[in-house]
């Protein structure tokens, strides 16, 4: 990917969040944070020369690669996949922003553990498996809020700033529209949330349209 090309792709991604948000509400914020999981330190690296300041990856290991390999720059990284309990001290130590993907009370048990333990707090998601999908991680909807209310409550080194779902894998947009519908009405009934994240390369508009307020994006970005 040259510069050139870096430039033009995040000028496209962010003209499409711009002209979608605009239709919801000209006050809203909407995120954008580049997944950069099958990308190189230096396509990152041309990414963040054209603007971008939020990356995500998917797997503890690589965040600390890319990291390192990236150390004289101040990005903003989070942690968008599944998290292993083995590999809950890793993360810790790693320090994301935001860590998308707490997705069970074991895990938000295991992980407050740990952090109480390195007197350290982190910033989480809670995800939730909003298209009911068995090849999805989550808390099922009906669950949600309850399930969030009780980490907020026993859980205080885990800072919960809101929900993140991914779209239903589904050819019928109202099937992803649906998903989408029922992250939201989880995140309004959330105390104290600010940050609904949903919304990938396909379908990050449809999810800014059902009021994310954060968007995943990679492929799109990161294409050559």
């Amino acid at each position: 990917m040259t510069n050139k090309q870096a430039i033009q792709n995040l000028d496209d991604i962010i003209t499409r969040i711009e002209f979608t948000r605009l239709q919801v509400n000209s006050h809203k914020i909407v995120q954008l944070v580049a997944i950069s999981k099958y990308s190189t330190a230096d396509e990152i690296k041309k990414l963040y020369e054209s603007g971008q300041r939020a990356f995500g990856e998917n797997k503890v290991q690589d965040l600390k690669i890319k990291q390192e390999e990236l150390s004289d720059l101040p990005i903003a990284w989070h942690f968008v996949g599944s998290l292993q309990k083995n590999k809950i001290n890793n993360l810790i130590d790693l320090n994301p922003v935001l860590m998308h993907s707490l997705d069970s009370l074991e895990l938000a048990e295991d992980l407050d553990k740990k952090l109480k333990a390195k007197n350290k707090k982190m910033n989480c998601l809670l995800q939730v498996n909003s298209a009911y999908e068995d090849t999805k991680s989550g808390i099922d909807p009906e669950n949600a809020n309850n399930v969030y209310n009780e980490i907020k409550e026993k859980y205080s080194n885990i800072n919960l700033k809101g929900i993140m779902s991914i779209g239903a894998h589904s050819e019928d947009k109202n099937d992803i529209i649906k998903s989408f519908q029922t992250t939201k009405n989880i995140y309004d009934n959330c105390n104290d949330a600010s940050i609904c994240s949903m919304g990938m390369s396909g379908d990050f508009e449809t999810a800014i349209l059902n009021g994310s307020s954060m968007v995943r994006v990679g492929s799109a970005l990161f294409n050559k």
